[in-house]
């Protein structure tokens, strides 16, 4: 694996260090199990999905959290093996841990469960004061009111 120098990066984009630990951060998570699969969707201007196959789970086995812009999803089964006796078992019945890491001003707005699907719903949220807004320009004709005395110029001619 190749290592990734953002260095020549920091001398002109200021405030993205972050973003540059965690594509590092990225690359060192590749051993994630791949259990269970999931699609990352977009369902609107700011609105996605991520939909998780968990066949098998019900909403008592499953936890949703959020913190510090980390979203972990686990599943945690019962223990459910007294009288069953299998020839073949390919159904998987594993516990599972999932993180995804948010973006800022993403947010978790529901989840629910439906043919063995796990739909969690997000929004990014920005705040007003962060939104672009535009900024009127006056001309040079306007006057400027100051509540400094102004001091008048004595010449010597």
């Amino acid at each position: 694996m190749t290592n990734l120098d953002f260095s020549p990066f920091y001398r002109s984009f200021i405030g993205f260090d972050h973003l540059a630990n965690l594509m590092d951060a990225a690359v060192r998570n590749e051993k994630q199990p791949a259990y269970p699969p999931y699609n990352i969707e977009v369902t609107g201007d700011d609105h996605y999905r991520i939909t998780m196959a968990i066949a098998g789970f019900s909403e008592d086995e499953l936890s949703i959290e959020t913190e510090h812009n980390t979203l972990l999803v686990k599943g945690q089964r019962a223990e459910k093996t007294e009288g069953r006796r299998f020839l073949h078992q390919g159904i998987a019945e594993r516990n599972f841990e999932r993180k995804f890491q948010l973006s800022d001003y993403i947010k978790v707005t529901g989840a629910s469960i439906a043919n063995g699907l796990l739909h969690i719903e997000l929004v990014r949220e920005v705040p007003e004061a962060l939104k672009p807004r535009k900024i009127s320009i006056s001309n040079g004709h306007t006057a400027v009111t100051s509540t400094t005395p102004v001091l008048a110029q004595v010449s010597n001619a």
